[in-house]
C-alpha cells in the first residue's frame, strides 16, 4: 500500500515538473501542416470564448526568400486576452519555389483555417491578416485579390474563400514590378534580392533582360494592380525617411512611397485605406492611432 502511494506521489511530481517545463506561450496547435509541402506548417492559439473567436494570421517577412513563423516577445497573448486567436503561418521560399509559390501557399493557408472554424471555434467572418515586408506584401495581395476559392476543387480546402476583413501590414511592397518601382524609388531598389528572386533569377540583370518573360508574374503578384472599391480596408505604416532616390537596397524595399502610391490608388476608387509615415507628421489616420486600434475594430467592431 505504502509502496503504492509512493509511486503514485511520484508519478503526481513529476507530471508536475512537466507542466512548468511547458511554456505558457506554446501554441494551442503547433506545426500543423496546411498542404503538400514541409514548410506548409501553421501554428495557431485559440482564445477562449463559447462564440467563434476573430482570428489575426501573420505572415513573417523576409523578402519570400528566408525568415520563421517565430516571433519574439509573445505577440499572441495581447490577441489572446482580447478574446483573439491568432495563428502564424510558413510557407514555401523563393530560392526553393519562385511565384507563386509562396503568396498561394499563403492563400492556402487562410483557406485551411477557414475549414477548420468548427474544430477551432474561428469566424470565418473576421479573420485579419498581418505582417512586414514580404509578409505584408502577401497580406496587401490576398486583401485586393479576387477571391481564389474553386466550388469544384476536388480538394475541400481549396473550396474555402481567401477573402479576409481586414490587413494591418508594415514596410510592405505594393508592387514588385521593376518596371514600375525603379520609376517610384530609384535603381537602388532593384538591388534588393526579393525582386530577382520573386521569379527564379538569380540576378536582376537577368530578371530585367528576361523582363518579357517574367512581366506576368510581376503584375500579378503587385497587389497595387488588383485595387478595387469593394477591397476591405487596409492600415499600413513605414519609416519616416522619404528620401528619393532611395539610398540602398534595404532602404528602398521598404520605402514609404510603396504606402503613397497604394494610398493614392485606393483613395482613387474608394477603398478604405490608411497610411501611416514615421510619427505621423508625413502621413497619418484620421481615425486609428496605430496597426492594434485597426485590428481590434475590424476583428471585435460591433462584437
Amino acid at each position: 500500500m505504502k509502496k503504492n502511494l509512493a509511486l503514485f506521489l511520484v508519478f503526481v511530481f513529476n507530471s508536475w515538473v512537466a507542466a512548468q517545463d511547458q511554456p505558457s506561450d506554446a501554441p494551442t496547435h503547433a506545426n500543423v501542416s496546411y498542404g503538400p509541402f514541409k514548410s506548409n506548417v501553421l501554428d495557431i492559439w485559440i482564445a477562449e470564448g463559447q462564440k467563434p473567436r476573430p482570428l489575426h494570421v501573420y505572415i513573417h517577412g523576409g523578402g519570400w526568400t528566408g525568415g520563421d513563423k517565430f516571433q519574439k516577445g509573445n505577440p499572441q497573448k495581447y490577441w489572446l486576452d482580447k478574446g483573439i486567436s491568432y495563428a502564424a503561418i510558413n510557407y514555401r521560399h523563393t530560392p526553393e519555389a519562385p511565384l507563386p509559390a509562396p503568396v498561394h501557399d499563403a492563400a492556402r493557408a487562410i483557406q485551411f483555417l477557414r475549414s477548420k472554424a468548427s474544430d477551432w471555434n474561428i469566424d470565418t467572418n473576421r479573420i485579419c491578416l498581418t505582417g512586414g515586408s514580404a509578409g505584408a506584401c502577401t497580406s496587401m495581395w490576398l486583401l485586393c485579390h479576387d477571391d481564389l476559392a474553386d466550388p469544384d476543387a476536388d480538394d475541400p480546402v481549396l473550396r474555402e474563400s481567401t477573402r479576409v476583413a481586414g490587413a494591418a501590414v508594415s514596410a510592405g511592397q505594393t508592387s514588385i514590378d521593376p518596371k514600375q518601382i525603379e520609376p517610384w524609388l530609384g535603381p537602388m531598389v532593384l538591388q534588393h534580392r526579393m525582386i530577382n528572386m520573386a521569379v527564379g533569377e538569380p540576378t536582376i540583370e537577368g530578371a530585367l533582360k528576361n523582363y518579357e518573360k517574367h512581366k506576368a508574374l510581376y503584375h500579378e503578384f503587385s497587389a497595387y494592380n488588383h485595387v478595387s472599391q469593394d477591397d476591405p480596408p487596409l492600415f499600413m505604416t513605414y519609416g519616416g525617411d522619404m528620401t528619393l532616390p532611395s539610398k540602398n537596397a534595404g532602404h528602398g524595399i521598404h520605402h514609404p512611397v510603396y504606402g503613397v502610391k497604394m494610398k493614392e490608388k485606393a483613395d482613387s476608387v474608394g477603398m478604405e485605406c490608411h497610411l501611416l509615415i514615421g510619427d505621423g507628421t508625413a502621413s497619418r489616420s484620421d481615425r486609428y492611432r496605430n496597426a492594434n486600434e485597426f485590428i481590434e475594430a475590424i476583428l471585435l467592431g460591433g462584437k
